[in-house]
C-alpha cells in the first residue's frame, strides 16, 4: 500500500507538469494572437497577400483573388497571347469540368454494366471562370490606360484659343 507521502509527491509533481504545460500553452496563444497565421485570410494565394500597393494591378489582384500569372497558368496561356487562344482554352477547360448532360428520357439504361461516370469539378470550373475574368480585367485596364495616354498626347482641337494680348498704351500721356 502506498504511503500518503508518496501520493502527495505524485500529486505535486503532476500539478507542476500540468501548470507548466498550461503556462506554455498560454504563451503560445498570446504569440499566435499577435501574428496572423499564413492562411488566415481565407482562400488567399501568395500573390494576393503581397498585393498591398495602390496600383491598378494590385487592386485587380485583390478584387479577383488571383494574380495574373496564376490566371495564365490555369488557362495554359502565355502573357501576350491573343484573346482567341485564351477563350478557346477557357471553353475547353470549362466544358471538361462541366457535369455531363442528363441522358434523354427515352433512352434505356443497361443494368448489367455500369458506365464510368466522367468526373467534373465545380471548383476547377470556377477557377477557370475567375482566371478568364482576371485576364479580361487586366486587358480592359491596359486598353483604358493606352486610350488615356493617346488622348493626353494628341492636342485637343476643341480647346479655346488664348485671349489676345491687352492693347498697349504707349503714346498716351497722363
Amino acid at each position: 500500500m502506498a504511503s500518503p507521502r508518496a501520493l502527495v509527491q505524485i500529486f505535486i509533481t503532476g500539478s507542476k507538469i500540468l501548470g507548466k504545460a498550461f503556462l506554455e500553452a498560454g504563451r503560445q496563444a498570446a504569440k499566435n494572437a499577435r501574428t496572423p497565421a499564413q492562411g488566415a485570410i481565407g482562400s488567399d494565394v501568395a500573390g494576393v497577400r503581397n498585393a498591398t500597393s495602390g496600383s491598378i494591378t494590385d487592386k485587380l489582384t485583390r478584387d479577383h483573388r488571383m494574380t495574373l500569372d496564376e490566371a495564365h497558368l490555369i488557362l495554359n496561356v502565355k502573357r501576350g497571347e491573343e484573346m482567341e487562344k485564351i477563350l478557346s482554352n477557357y471553353e475547353h477547360l470549362f466544358k471538361a469540368n462541366s457535369p455531363p448532360p442528363p441522358p434523354p428520357k427515352g433512352t434505356p439504361t443497361s443494368g448489367s454494366r455500369a458506365k464510368a461516370v466522367p468526373t467534373n469539378s465545380h471548383y476547377l470550373q470556377s477557377k477557370v471562370v475567375r482566371a478568364r475574368e482576371r485576364i479580361e480585367a487586366e486587358l480592359k485596364v491596359a486598353s483604358e490606360v493606352e486610350k488615356s495616354a493617346a488622348e493626353s498626347e494628341s492636342p485637343s482641337s476643341s480647346s479655346t484659343p488664348p485671349p489676345p494680348p491687352p492693347p498697349s498704351q504707349s503714346g498716351t500721356s497722363s
